[in-house]
Order: C-alpha cells, then sequence, then structure tokens
C-alpha cells in the first residue's frame, strides 16, 4: 500500500471521491500543516492554527497508480484558487499535496506543470514535505455516506462525486 496527502477544499468532497476510487483501500478526512498538536476541527476552522483540511488516500499502486491520484485530484477541485473552494474560504481549504518521498514530489511537480499550460490562472497548489497529520474527528469520516440528504451534500459534494464518475468510468469502485 502506497499513501498521498492531498487536500483541495472541504475534506469531505475528497474523501468521498476516493472511498470511490477502485484501489482505494481507504480516504481518511484529517488536518495537517499546522502548528497545533491534534487540532479540533473548531480550532482550524478559526484559520489560527495553519492546518488544511486534507485526505490520506491510502492505495494499492498495482491498481491506482499515484499520477492517477493527482489527475483525479486536480480534476475534482480548482488548483487556481488560493485558500479557497467554491464558497469555503480561508487556509484550511487550500489546495495543498504533502508529498512523502522524492518521487511523489517529482510526479506532482511534473502534473502541475503540464496543467498550468492548460490553465488560464496559475496553480496556487501548496507542494510541501508530509507534516505530522491528524485525523479529523469520527463524524467527519465517510461524510457523504452517513448523511446523504445534507444540504452540502447534496449541492457541493454528490456533484464533485458525480463529476468524478463520470470522468474516471475506469477508476470506479
Amino acid at each position: 500500500m502506497q499513501k498521498a496527502i492531498i487536500g483541495g477544499g472541504c475534506f469531505w468532497c475528497i474523501e468521498a471521491v476516493f472511498n470511490r476510487a477502485k484501489g482505494v483501500q481507504s480516504a481518511i478526512s484529517g488536518y495537517a500543516g499546522g502548528k497545533r498538536p491534534n487540532p479540533s476541527y473548531e480550532q482550524i476552522c478559526t484559520g489560527v492554527t495553519g492546518h488544511a483540511e486534507i485526505v490520506t488516500v491510502s492505495f494499492d499502486k498495482t491498481i491506482i497508480s499515484y499520477e492517477d491520484i493527482l489527475d483525479i485530484f486536480f480534476e475534482i477541485h480548482d488548483p487556481t484558487t488560493l485558500n479557497r473552494q467554491g464558497s469555503d474560504s480561508g487556509t484550511q481549504y487550500r489546495s495543498v499535496i504533502y508529498y512523502l518521498n522524492d518521487e511523489q514530489k517529482d510526479a506532482a511537480e511534473a502534473k502541475m506543470e503540464e496543467l498550468q499550460h492548460l490553465l488560464p490562472s496559475p496553480i496556487v497548489t501548496e507542494l510541501s514535505p508530509a507534516p505530522e497529520v491528524y485525523d479529523a474527528e469520527t463524524y467527519h469520516q465517510d461524510y457523504l455516506t452517513h448523511n446523504p440528504n445534507q444540504g452540502y451534500c447534496q449541492a457541493v459534494v454528490s456533484p464533485k462525486v458525480q463529476k468524478f464518475m463520470m470522468k474516471f468510468k475506469d477508476f470506479i469502485k
């Protein structure tokens, strides 16, 4: 198993997509990149801890590659908006890739360079070595499955899942 640590707005969206991807064993919502050890959701929402909402994706590289993970990641969020995805704003919603080794760093740099030529605005995705990751509270895990009728899930999370399912048919579990 390999791991990828990524953030692109609300972790419910990223987690919901990757939990439906073939080759992904788990997608765990969490927090990373901040100053406070073991932060709570309420603390990171203030914007003062410096943490981003992230998802740790554990995957079987013989089924889905790190490059595939990056393709899906960049398709389901806007890497050109600084500290914002849709109406979610603040540093906790920043676009970020935390790499675990030089191979992941090189792959992310290459993907961002490739995509930059296709986008009208600069990519602002943070690319940094993996910091300590803290799992989010239990009620955040697999949020869409547990709350499919919640307004945010219907308006924001489900459309991202649908986009993934239409664009990446070969990767649906």
